[in-house]
């Protein structure tokens, strides 16, 4: 299967089971709109499709995974719809389009924001599956990925360094948690969902998931100054204008282009075990360090 297949398949699968669950609620259509306004937006599913393809190493993908996938996706587009905000980002654009409070207004991005938040754990929770114990290992991976210790945390260290001086070291602390913690917990959350056995192949996993979700945010410190606003589907040098560190600004170009090849071979190698399984993982990395958007 081609990156493409496989994107395809990991899209179609999580689109459908989030259009599923994400039943019309009439009291709040606004509501509804906005959240699936955020969901539906020309996103890529690099997240679900790394957890698809963890899940693939251990077993057939099944409503776990499914469930994971979409709670997954959910959690990014809530941050995405927060990240966008004037008390934050204060960005017009995400993917080509109006950002949320843009195309609504900013009271109904911040609920449908919350909402999002709440629907990723509606999903893990869900009476329909089976298999509890499981369940409250998927609820409490993305609760540490995408809260205080994970991705808000990330957030919030870079919200108290903009406009200051930050070293590498700093950098990297905060980027691990802002994108790498989800982007561990959409791998890790795959494994678990079709019963990965031992903590050997989660350590693989989670050295995979850290050198990729550093290397996917340096190509986005990257593209950021190297492709133009119609590519990014968001401002060009918004970074740049907002005054944030990033690893052009401390390494230059060609510095953090080194680090996101150096990353890429450090993920290659730690799931190299997995052998031909792997595949789906190897072509993500590819595209993570490939992508200009």
């Amino acid at each position: 299967m081609t990156l493409d297949d496989f994107s395809q398949y990991a899209r179609r699968r999580v689109d459908d089971y989030l259009s599923q669950n994400l039943s019309q609620y009439e009291p709040a259509t606004n509501l509804q709109d906005a959240m699936a306004y955020s969901l539906f937006n020309g996103g890529k599913r690099v997240r679900p499709m790394l957890t698809y393809a963890a899940a693939s190493l251990f077993g057939e993908p099944n409503d776990l995974t499914d469930a994971s996938a979409a709670a997954i996706e959910s959690i990014h587009a809530y941050s995405l719809i927060h990240d966008d905000l004037p008390a934050m980002d204060d960005d017009d654009l995400r993917r080509g389009k109006p950002t949320c409070h843009i195309k609504y207004d900013e009271a109904t991005a911040i609920l449908a924001g919350d909402a999002l938040q709440t629907f990723a754990f509606e999903l893990l929770s869900s009476p329909t599956i089976q298999n509890t114990k499981v369940q409250l290992q998927l609820i409490q991976e993305l609760a540490h990925a995408s809260g205080r210790h994970g991705m808000v945390t990330g957030q919030m260290i870079d919200l108290v360094n903009v406009g200051k001086n930050i070293n590498i070291s700093e950098l990297e602390q905060m980027h691990q948690h802002k994108t790498g913690a989800l982007i561990r917990a959409s791998i890790r959350m795959g494994a678990i969902s079709t019963g990965v056995k031992n903590e050997t192949d989660l350590t693989a996993l989670d050295t995979y998931a850290a050198a990729i979700g550093l290397a996917f945010q340096v190509q986005d410190d990257i593209i950021d100054i190297t492709s133009d606003t119609a590519t990014l589907g968001k401002t060009q040098f918004s970074d740049e204008d907002a005054n944030k560190p990033t690893y052009p600004k401390l390494l230059g170009l060609e510095g953090a282009q080194t680090l996101a090849q150096t990353l890429y071979e450090q993920a290659i190698t730690a799931i190299s075990p997995f052998g031909d399984a792997a595949r789906p993982l190897v072509e993500l990395a590819n595209y993570i360090i490939g992508r200009n958007h």
